[in-house]
């Protein structure tokens, strides 16, 4: 492994208590315990960004927590998570046919991910040159919520499925009902879902609300 990153998983989870089951990153190329375990996929850094991506989605995290039985997320686990294909990163996106996932998928993974300076080699990999991007909580939402959306399409999950799923995050929903009073994550999966769907059959690209992003000086 010869890239000053890493990507890995929390090892130690709980399905029943915790807001997620598969807790992933990217983290700076350092010495670890077996808290932590890595994954050293052989191919290039921007289909690992969309591995990690899915690996982090909602969907991904459903079926972690059908697998996972006990408090450890061991490696025999992760091989039999349904994660997409590297092939399907190289199809176009249904809500914006002149891009590929990929290229959909990368400048939302980079600007979560890149916040500090320590993942600079990160973001040059990934073709990045830029200075870290600034934590925007709000802004953050909003691009996890547009990848939670996309991998549900990316899955062929119904809207209904997709709403059935994301009622089983039940810590989730109760942490953000007390914080927020209202189940916001679900409540924006799902109207982001709708978005891309209505894109996909109009033929007219999804459109994020987002601006431009801002970043470190």
């Amino acid at each position: 492994w010869t890239r000053s990153w890493l990507l890995g998983w929390r090892r130690v989870t709980d399905a029943r208590a915790s807001l997620r089951t598969m807790v992933a990153a990217i983290i700076p190329r350092s010495a670890l315990g077996d808290s932590f375990f890595l994954a050293l996929p052989s191919v290039d850094t921007s289909t690992c960004a969309c591995l990690y991506a899915n690996l982090c989605s909602l969907s991904l995290d459903y079926a972690a927590r059908q697998k996972v039985g006990g408090l450890n997320l061991l490696f025999y686990i992760l091989k039999q998570l349904p994660t997409l294909p590297l092939s399907a990163y190289s199809q176009p996106v249904a809500w914006d046919e002149t891009i590929s996932t990929r290229e959909w998928l990368l400048p939302r993974v980079i600007e979560l991910t890149y916040t500090s300076w320590d993942l600079k080699s990160f973001a040059e990999d990934c073709g990045d040159n830029g200075a870290p991007f600034i934590w925007d909580p709000e802004r953050r939402f909003q691009i996890q919520r547009e990848i939670d959306a996309a991998f549900f399409h990316f899955y062929g999950v119904s809207r209904s499925d997709a709403d059935y799923i994301l009622d089983t995050f039940a810590v989730l929903a109760r942490a953000e009902e007390r914080e927020h009073g209202e189940y916001r994550t679900k409540r924006a999966v799902l109207e982001i879902y709708d978005e891309l769907a209505a894109a996909a059959a109009s033929g007219k690209p999804y459109a994020s609300p987002l601006g431009p992003p801002r970043r470190a000086r």
